[in-house]
């Protein structure tokens, strides 16, 4: 027998299922004396009975038939319907096999599942439930699209891959019976996420919508689908991906705070809805105190260079000793007494330097907080 691995490392990684394929000679040598039947002379030793008369399905049909006289739990189920439709249909037509011949078939599958190396998934949704942690969103609601019979240009998928503001407003406009239909081809999660977004009493109106859609017929459901795709697909353009607030937001973020200061002031003024959603988008770090949660403040340091806050500490601003006092207390007492130390031994730095190092330990947040290893309170209105 050929073996492409040490025993013990594929014993390791044996199923349950493998390990009672493995133990069926011994169980069948074990059973033989109480089965009550004329068993078949001993072969002798190294010799196989031939099995090249049976076919791939009757083999099946012999381990498969082996395996539950054992008590083994076999996933038939998850075989293709053709694959199980065949192995049913074989087994019924299978009479009785000798133990000689029995114990061959299980041996020979025995050696075909030692040596394979790997196992790839049976389908496309099989293949996304093993990788789709490691896939964009996006792609892989696009595929699981196409796992349930899609279509990349299909209405259907358009709508599924909209963003949830857009089904939002489609569905607060469009009629009951419309946005019912919506809601029953999109993905049950999706769906659920949209209810829970427009509140219960549109969300009963819209539940109490699906139970109208059962006389609907396929062509009208492809032309709601059509329409509401032309529908969402007409926006025109956006030459920028952000919206206003948050690209005035992010100048001002990196901007010196009397450069921020002023242009905030002078918003406000101008309007002041606009000057609200734009403070809302910003984040320096003057707001590191009341935007930050405590337990989140080591990922921070662990990320902040040791010079960026040696200087704010330096600079000793009475408008960032809160924030200051905050991030040493919730990072460990040695790093926080040795900052305060070594801080104590430099000179007051400049003006632009305090600046440029506040913006940095700031950007550090904003990066954090964009890749998700952290989060922010949200800005009181």
């Amino acid at each position: 027998m050929v073996r492409s691995r040490p025993q013990a490392v594929q014993q390791s990684d044996m199923t349950d299922q493998q390990r009672d394929i493995q133990t069926l000679p011994l169980k069948l040598a074990t059973d033989r004396a109480g089965m009550g039947r004329t068993s078949t002379p001993p072969q002798p030793e190294n010799r196989r009975v031939r099995t090249d008369h049976l076919t791939g399905a009757q083999k099946a049909a012999i381990v498969v038939r082996a395996l539950i006289a054992h008590g083994a739990d076999i996933p038939i189920s998850k075989l293709p319907n053709e694959m199980q439709a065949e192995l049913t249909q074989t087994l019924g037509r299978m009479r009785l096999v000798d133990r000689a011949t029995m114990n061959a078939v299980v041996e020979e599958f025995i050696e075909m599942l030692e040596q394979v190396g790997l196992s790839f998934p049976d389908d496309l949704d099989a293949a996304l439930s093993l990788i789709e942690d490691k896939l964009d969103q996006r792609t892989v609601k696009r595929l699981r699209a196409i796992s349930r019979g899609g279509d990349l240009d299909d209405a259907w998928m358009t709508l599924e891959l909209a963003e949830d503001e857009t089904l939002l407003a489609v569905l607060k406009q469009e009629s009951q019976v419309v946005s019912a239909v919506l809601l029953s081809k999109l993905t049950t999660e999706k769906a659920a996420r949209l209810l829970m977004q427009l509140g219960p009493d549109l969300a009963q109106s819209l539940a109490m919508g699906i139970a109208q859609t059962e006389a609907i017929g396929p062509d009208a459901v492809a032309r709601i689908g059509a329409t509401l795709a032309d529908q969402i697909s007409a926006k025109p353009l956006r030459a920028f991906a952000d919206p206003p607030k948050k690209r005035v937001g992010e100048i001002l973020n990196s901007s010196t705070p009397e450069m921020r200061d002023s242009v905030l002031e002078r918003l406000e003024t101008a309007d002041k809805i606009f000057a609200r959603d734009v403070r809302k988008s910003i984040f320096t770090f003057k707001d590191i105190a009341d935007r930050i949660h405590a337990r989140d403040v080591p990922i921070v340091m662990r990320e902040v260079a040791n010079e960026d806050m040696l200087t704010v500490i330096a600079a000793k601003d009475e408008e960032e000793g809160a924030c200051i006092a905050f991030l040493l207390e919730n990072m460990s007492k040695r790093a926080a007494t040795t900052l305060q130390d070594d801080a104590a031994a430099l000179p007051p730095p400049a003006k632009l330097d305090h600046g440029a190092a506040s913006n940095r330990i700031a950007a550090v947040v904003r990066r954090l907080v964009d890749t998700e290893e952290i989060s922010l309170k949200p800005v009181p209105d």
